[in-house]
């Protein structure tokens, strides 16, 4: 059996895309856990009226992305934990693929999807994501329009959380207090900072290029506020997650892209979303010393830190 988990936050026109869709999955042996976070518009009277089959989570505040999953894992049971972001249409042979590539392989831990664009159906949106030494994530194929160059089933540095497969297992190895996603940094990059845990830890990220799903691209988030996390969020995940070892070999990357980063947002101060992520960066800075802590304190020789190619030629199972 599989848990699919959907965070909600004031999703009343998104989610019927996204539950539609799952009606319409060829498996289905799933259950669906919607954790609403706090929403102030009609997704709860939705759920009840039009989704009896969903289970409902609510919190009774906005708590961020990070916790409302964690509520989720928590409240749910099965050996695979799928993340679905309601701004989402999942093609119907999805979780069948995605799932099971994990069923059929046991080395691997999570699996990724395939996004593409849910209005430009032929643009990627994530063929996998990759990490760069310097702080920045990135996803595989992003923009590009696909012409089966990611059509190859490869290992990935990590799955995008929007639409991506667990082995509860692997998740409850890399919870921290009991929890799975650092709730420190809220929301954005909170899955990156899981990958980064994961291949610490050894385990390893299938992409599954024919488990497709249409994305809205932040139709829930985004804008001023995505701009503020991830400007605070790059650096408060490399911190966490380097070594001393490996912070002191890669620290100059990190200043230049931050550097970069605050530059570039000056040149366009008048923006609201360049303002957010400077206010982000500042942020990252006063939040440093909390995020020092967390860091790992053992011998570290970075090879699972090694730049997942983000090329189509990534390495094959």
């Amino acid at each position: 059996m599989i848990d699919i988990i959907i965070p909600n936050y004031n999703g009343v026109a998104l989610l019927p895309a996204c539950l539609d869709a799952l009606r319409a999955q060829g498996r289905q042996d799933f259950l669906v856990t919607v954790v609403d976070d706090g929403s102030a518009d009609a997704s709860l009277t939705l759920l009840a009226e039009r989704y009896p089959e969903v289970q409902l989570l609510p919190l009774p505040r906005n708590r961020g992305l990070a916790a409302a999953v964690n509520a989720g894992i928590a409240a749910t049971s099965q050996p695979f934990v799928v993340l679905l972001n309601n701004d989402t249409e999942a093609h119907p042979a999805w979780l069948a693929e995605l799932v099971g590539a994990l069923e059929q392989r046991p080395a691997y831990a999570f699996a990724a999807s395939k996004l593409l664009l849910f209005d430009r159906r032929d643009r990627i949106h994530s063929a996998g994501d990759f990490y760069r030494p310097n702080g920045e994530p990135g996803s595989r194929g992003v923009w590009e329009r696909d012409k089966g160059q990611y059509d190859a089933m490869s290992e990935v540095f990590g799955p995008c959380a929007g639409a991506a497969a667990y082995r509860r297992t692997a998740l409850a190895q890399l919870a921290e207090g009991g929890r799975v996603f650092d709730e420190d940094l809220v929301m954005y990059c909170e899955d990156v900072d899981l990958n980064l845990r994961a291949r610490r830890q050894g385990l390893r990220t299938l992409f599954v290029p024919t488990a497709v799903v249409y994305h809205k691209l932040s139709a829930t988030g985004g804008g001023n506020l995505a701009s503020y996390y991830c400007g605070r969020n790059f650096a408060l995940v490399w911190v966490k997650n380097m070594s001393p070892a490996l912070a002191r070999r890669h620290w100059p990357a990190l200043l230049a892209s931050q550097l970069g980063f605050m530059l570039q947002s000056l040149r366009h101060l008048r923006e609201p979303a360049a303002r957010a992520r400077l206010r982000g960066q500042l942020a990252a800075l006063r939040a440093l010393p909390h995020f020092l802590d967390k860091r790992p304190r053992g011998a570290d020789d970075g090879r699972w830190l090694c730049e997942a190619n983000p090329s189509a030629a990534a390495r094959r199972p």
